[in-house]
């Protein structure tokens, strides 16, 4: 059965796996710390993911690292409307997607061509965004998250990690339906909350998520539950994402987002080999 996201008049088919990839305006992400963060070499960036095979962008213009506070609301517009305008110009048949916990700047985006909404607070730090997106009439992604970015590493604790996040993110569901959404991805949070075995508990367990009727997605890409087993920095964390997209493939992920979407999109190719 073909799973499909719905923006306004526009489809997006995601019944094979899809890549997302990330493009940080901002100065102090974990892995870019702000090299790349200006317009035109986000939009460069953003063309080498397309032509990789890239079906989704996310731009975001608030860190969401451990320890990171919130970011202004005219901080953030001041830090991807120009990277969204440059995007919707150069490409207007790109997916766009707007890494934001608040309704105004969702709002501005996609008037300015995003198609999704990612919420990395699931409507906790804004309670404007779920009426927001609603009437949007955008796909919108709720992840898990436990406290907020400066406290969620401090001591993350959970009697049942899986069962506690997918109570989470199913009654993240009804509110999302019960305010107008109905086109709703899941994200277990990985890394928001969560100690290096508790995201392996979720990775084991990420079918589970399925159950919600929800498109799921997974973002591991080079995050600490890589680096910390690894031991190795963001930079040489390549291997190890890797490696656990196609875990995470297995497990039951439609969309992968990612940092490196040519590795990514390869690791979709030989899934779908491996399926048969």
């Amino acid at each position: 059965m073909p799973i499909t996201l719905s923006s306004g008049s526009r489809v997006l088919d995601i019944s094979r796996p899809a890549i997302m990839g990330i493009l940080n305006a901002t100065p102090d992400s974990f892995y870019n710390r702000g090299r790349d963060s200006g317009a035109d070499a986000l939009l460069k960036t953003a063309e080498k993911m397309l032509l990789a095979g890239a079906s989704i962008l996310d731009i975001g213009g608030a860190s969401t690292k451990p320890g990171q506070g919130l970011v202004s609301t005219d901080e953030e517009l001041r830090r991807v409307m120009p990277v969204v305008n440059a995007i919707s110009a150069a490409f207007p048949e790109a997916w766009l997607s707007i890494d934001t916990y608040n309704a105004k700047v969702a709002a501005e985006t996609v008037q300015a061509g995003v198609c999704i909404v990612n919420d990395v607070s699931s409507g906790r730090f804004d309670a404007a965004m779920l009426p927001t997106v609603a009437a949007l009439n955008v796909p919108y992604i709720a992840m898990h998250m436990q406290g907020t970015p400066m406290d969620m590493q401090a001591d993350p604790r959970y009697d049942d990690v899986v069962k506690e996040v997918y109570d989470h993110l199913s009654d993240v569901c009804a509110r999302c339906v019960n305010a107008g959404i109905n086109n709703i991805i899941v994200d277990p949070g990985f890394g928001f909350g969560k100690t290096v075995a508790h995201n392996f508990s979720l990775l084991r367990s990420l079918h589970t998520f399925r159950s919600l009727g929800r498109p799921v997605l997974a973002g591991i890409s080079r995050k600490s539950m890589i680096c910390k087993a690894l031991k190795v920095n963001p930079e040489h964390a390549l291997n190890g994402t890797t490696a656990l997209h196609m875990i995470a493939l297995q497990q039951g992920a439609d969309i992968l987002r990612v940092h490196d979407v040519k590795e990514a999109v390869e690791v979709v190719t030989l899934f779908e080999w491996l399926k048969g």
